[in-house]
Parts: C-alpha cells; structure tokens; sequence
C-alpha cells in the first residue's frame, strides 16, 4: 500500500534526490527516476534550466524541480518556466513558500517546501505546500547555527503540523529511512549519498573525499558576508577553519566539483559523508534504502527482546 509521499509524487520507492546545484543535473536526476524514486533538477543554472527538458529524453519518470526562492522572488516567470517543460512536483527552498504556493498550484504542480525549524514548517503549512522535506542540521549547504538534529526536529515537525513529510539530513541507508519513518516521516531525501554514486557527474577527487571522510570530516564555516555552510573539511575548507589568513572563499565551485580542484571553493556535504565507504549505482542505493527496512526493522525487534 503506497503511503502519502508515495501517492502525492507518483513513485515507487519514496526517496528523493537532493536538489543540489550544478550537480542536480539531467542524468542523475533520470537514474534516480529511472529506479522508481523520485530524480530532481537545480533551476538556479541555466543549464539546469535547459536540463528540464533534456531529462524528458532520458525517462518518462516523474522528476522533480527545485525552484530557490531567494533566486527566483524577483522573477516570477520561472513558473512559466517550469509549467512550459510539464514539470508536475516542485521543490521549494530558501525563502518564504507563501511567494509562490499559489503559484504554482494554480499551475497544477505539487509543492513541497524544505524547512529547517518548526516555525518553518508552520509557516509553509500556512502558505499551503502540499509536502515538507525536514532537513537537520547535519545536512549539507546552507545551514542555521541554531539549527536542530534531524533526530529532534523530525518529530517535533511531525507532532505539531500534519503534512507528509520527507526526511533530510543524515539519510543514507534502511537504517537511516527505518528511523525517519519511526520518528513521522514517509519518505527521505538524499544529497550526499546521491553525490557519492556511481552516476552523479562530479570529479573523483570530491567522491574520494567523501569516502574517505571520518566522523569530524565536516564544518560549519560561519564567515561574515557568506552564508553559514556545512563542507568538508578539506582543502580550502580546512585552511578556512584553521583561520588561515591567506585562505579566501575566492575561485569557482565548479572547478571543485567538476575539475576536482579542492583549493578552488568549499565542497557542500552533510556529516552522513563519514558512513558512506563506497560508490554504489543509485539504483542499489534505492533499493536498498527502501527494500530493505522491514529487515532493519526485523532487527531492532530481535534485539529489543520483543515479539
């Protein structure tokens, strides 16, 4: 029996692929799609813009659309946008959802917003979004200092604002998804284990750094006039932290990401880098996060002591 994120996205498997940018491309997204969960593509890059149409040649899959808001609140016509390529699910993030709910919904496109507090995912449930992706704090990217564990805010979201939920941060397995569905999620959300496969098209030096990253492998670097990020500690990243004077979040990400430069920027990766050891194909990773979770569960009951 399909649950509520299953139903309302269309999907097989409820897992979807994080919206992250310049990596959140076509092929990756159709792989994912292609698997029976849910392929999504960054809209903040042109030809991530362009991607909307050229993933339709690789599956007729749903995919999703991530639509920044705070990129996009002075340009409403991204929804035209997304509607001219037959987008169906948008993912919203970044600014206030109340912008462009409406929107899109009179577009005929299911919003799910990501919150990172309580009072965010009140304030989406008020805007209407169809969906919330609760992401913690150890989640990559752009983070609040004052965020909470995706352990804490997952079910004080899911006790107090009756909306299915999607979980984010820390996701990487069964055990991961058998504890976001006991703590009110139906689905997860995946960043950097979707970064970390065999079909996402960034360089070799960033996955190894990914596979080779320890428990203590990520920061928060909260430097004035940027935004607060969580990174790998790595590179430029670990002489930032180090307070190196000569260390300046200068240079293309791109050239991180794609030319596996890691002095050029600041790789975003959450801290569920330091349990991830190898580089599956994202349709073992699907199955195996999904398929997988009543045996999980098998287990923890065995060792409970309870039948």
């Amino acid at each position: 029996m399909a649950n509520r994120i299953q139903s309302l996205l269309g999907v097989q498997y409820p897992v979807v692929q994080a919206p992250m940018t310049y990596i959140a491309r076509a092929e990756l997204a159709a792989a994912v799609s292609e698997a029976g969960g849910l392929g999504m593509v960054e809209t903040l890059t042109p030809d991530g813009r362009a991607d909307l149409a050229r993933v339709r040649e690789l599956t007729d899959k749903p995919v999703a659309a991530n639509l920044m808001i705070q990129g996009w609140k002075k340009d409403p016509s991204i929804v035209e946008v997304l509607a001219e390529a037959g987008v169906r699910h948008v993912f919203t993030s970044a600014g206030d959802p109340s912008l462009f709910t409406a929107r899109l919904h009179d577009a005929g496109m299911t919003v799910v917003h990501v919150v990172g507090s309580l009072k965010g995912a009140h304030k989406a449930a008020d805007a209407g979004v169809d969906a919330l992706v609760v992401e913690g704090v150890e989640g990559g990217g752009f983070k609040s200092l004052l965020g909470a564990s995706t352990m804490v805010l997952l079910p004080l979201v899911a006790e107090n604002v009756h909306l299915p939920i999607i979980a984010a941060g820390g996701m990487r397995d069964a055990r991961s998804a058998a504890a976001a569905l006991v703590l009110g999620a139906e689905g997860v959300q995946m960043g950097t284990r979707m970064l970390a496969s065999q079909e996402s098209a960034v360089h070799a030096n960033f996955k190894d750094a990914i596979v080779t990253a320890n428990d203590s492998g990520t920061i928060l670097l909260d430097i004035p006039g940027n935004p607060t990020m969580r990174v790998l500690r790595t590179g430029l990243a670990a002489r930032v932290a180090a307070h190196d004077p000569d260390a300046q979040l200068l240079g293309k990400v791109t050239e991180l990401y794609f030319d596996g430069d890691m002095e050029a920027s600041v790789a975003n990766t959450g801290q569920v880098s330091s349990r991830i050891v190898d580089l599956l194909p994202v349709a073992e990773i699907i199955r195996r996060t999904w398929g997988d979770i009543e045996a999980v569960l098998d287990n923890a009951r065995s060792r409970s002591g309870r039948f």
